[in-house]
Protein backbone atom coordinates (compact mmCIF):
# COMPACT_ATOMS: atom_id res chain seq x y z
CA UNK A 1 0.00 0.00 0.00
CA UNK A 2 1.36 3.44 -0.79
CA UNK A 3 1.08 5.89 1.72
CA UNK A 4 -0.23 9.46 0.91
CA UNK A 5 1.89 12.15 0.29
CA UNK A 6 2.75 14.56 3.06
CA UNK A 7 0.47 17.36 0.89
CA UNK A 8 -2.22 14.88 0.71
CA UNK A 9 -2.12 14.37 4.12
CA UNK A 10 -1.46 17.88 5.33
CA UNK A 11 -5.09 18.95 3.32
CA UNK A 12 -7.05 15.94 5.11
CA UNK A 13 -5.19 16.72 8.44
CA UNK A 14 -6.27 20.82 8.16
CA UNK A 15 -8.53 21.56 10.20
CA UNK A 16 -7.27 19.13 12.93
CA UNK A 17 -4.33 20.88 12.72
CA UNK A 18 -6.24 24.07 13.23
CA UNK A 19 -8.03 22.57 15.52
CA UNK A 20 -4.71 21.83 17.95
CA UNK A 21 -2.82 24.94 17.73
CA UNK A 22 -6.16 26.96 18.56
CA UNK A 23 -6.48 24.40 21.89
CA UNK A 24 -2.83 24.83 22.74
CA UNK A 25 -3.27 28.48 22.68
CA UNK A 26 -5.99 28.76 24.77
CA UNK A 27 -4.91 26.26 27.25
CA UNK A 28 -1.90 28.45 27.56
CA UNK A 29 -3.76 31.11 27.85
CA UNK A 30 -6.12 29.71 30.47
CA UNK A 31 -2.80 28.24 32.19
CA UNK A 32 -1.76 31.70 32.47
CA UNK A 33 -5.06 33.55 33.65
CA UNK A 34 -5.36 30.65 36.58
CA UNK A 35 -2.05 31.94 37.52
CA UNK A 36 -3.51 35.59 38.79
CA UNK A 37 -6.23 33.47 40.50
CA UNK A 38 -6.56 35.21 43.74
CA UNK A 39 -6.53 31.57 45.13
CA UNK A 40 -3.92 29.58 42.82
CA UNK A 41 -4.22 26.91 44.71
CA UNK A 42 -7.49 26.01 43.46
CA UNK A 43 -6.38 25.95 40.15
CA UNK A 44 -4.12 23.71 40.05
CA UNK A 45 -5.55 21.04 38.55
CA UNK A 46 -6.59 23.09 36.04
CA UNK A 47 -3.15 24.78 35.37
CA UNK A 48 -1.38 21.23 35.11
CA UNK A 49 -4.28 19.82 32.85
CA UNK A 50 -3.88 23.05 30.43
CA UNK A 51 -0.12 22.51 30.27
CA UNK A 52 -0.55 18.98 29.46
CA UNK A 53 -3.46 19.83 26.98
CA UNK A 54 -1.16 22.44 25.38
CA UNK A 55 1.92 20.00 25.59
CA UNK A 56 -0.22 17.22 23.35
CA UNK A 57 -2.38 19.51 21.24
CA UNK A 58 1.58 20.68 19.71
CA UNK A 59 2.17 17.52 19.71
CA UNK A 60 0.04 16.05 17.80
CA UNK A 61 -0.01 19.09 15.21
CA UNK A 62 3.50 18.62 14.44
CA UNK A 63 2.98 14.65 13.74
CA UNK A 64 0.41 15.59 11.06
CA UNK A 65 2.19 18.39 9.17
CA UNK A 66 4.78 16.25 8.88
CA UNK A 67 2.82 12.87 8.00
CA UNK A 68 4.00 10.58 10.59
CA UNK A 69 2.01 7.15 10.72
CA UNK A 70 1.96 7.67 14.27
CA UNK A 71 -0.52 10.49 13.59
CA UNK A 72 -3.72 8.99 14.64
CA UNK A 73 -2.16 7.43 17.36
CA UNK A 74 -1.50 10.69 19.37
CA UNK A 75 -4.55 12.25 18.44
CA UNK A 76 -6.30 9.21 19.98
CA UNK A 77 -4.44 10.25 23.65
CA UNK A 78 -5.41 14.16 22.38
CA UNK A 79 -8.67 13.60 22.31
CA UNK A 80 -8.68 11.84 25.68
CA UNK A 81 -6.36 14.39 27.58
CA UNK A 82 -8.45 17.24 25.91
CA UNK A 83 -11.61 15.57 27.69
CA UNK A 84 -9.87 15.72 30.77
CA UNK A 85 -9.18 19.28 30.49
CA UNK A 86 -12.59 20.16 29.11
CA UNK A 87 -14.30 18.68 32.01
CA UNK A 88 -11.86 20.44 34.66
CA UNK A 89 -12.46 23.84 32.74
CA UNK A 90 -16.15 23.52 32.95
CA UNK A 91 -15.94 23.57 36.40
CA UNK A 92 -14.75 26.81 36.79
CA UNK A 93 -16.83 30.10 35.93
CA UNK A 94 -13.94 32.37 34.60
CA UNK A 95 -14.35 33.19 30.69
CA UNK A 96 -10.78 32.03 29.79
CA UNK A 97 -11.91 28.73 30.94
CA UNK A 98 -14.44 28.47 29.48
CA UNK A 99 -13.35 29.81 26.43
CA UNK A 100 -10.43 26.80 27.04
CA UNK A 101 -13.01 23.98 27.36
CA UNK A 102 -14.60 25.30 23.98
CA UNK A 103 -11.21 25.05 22.24
CA UNK A 104 -10.79 21.33 24.26
CA UNK A 105 -14.15 19.50 22.57
CA UNK A 106 -13.16 21.09 19.64
CA UNK A 107 -10.15 19.70 19.61
CA UNK A 108 -11.28 16.27 20.89
CA UNK A 109 -13.81 16.14 18.16
CA UNK A 110 -11.97 17.07 15.40
CA UNK A 111 -8.76 14.51 16.85
CA UNK A 112 -11.29 11.57 17.51
CA UNK A 113 -12.15 11.66 13.29
CA UNK A 114 -8.47 11.21 12.51
CA UNK A 115 -8.86 8.08 14.59
CA UNK A 116 -11.19 6.89 13.07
Amino acid sequence: MIRPSVQENFDRYAACIAACNACAAACLKCAASCLEDQDVRKMTRCIALDMDCAGICALAASFMVRNSEFAPLVCEDCAEICKWCREECEHHGSQHCQECAKACAACMDACLKMTA
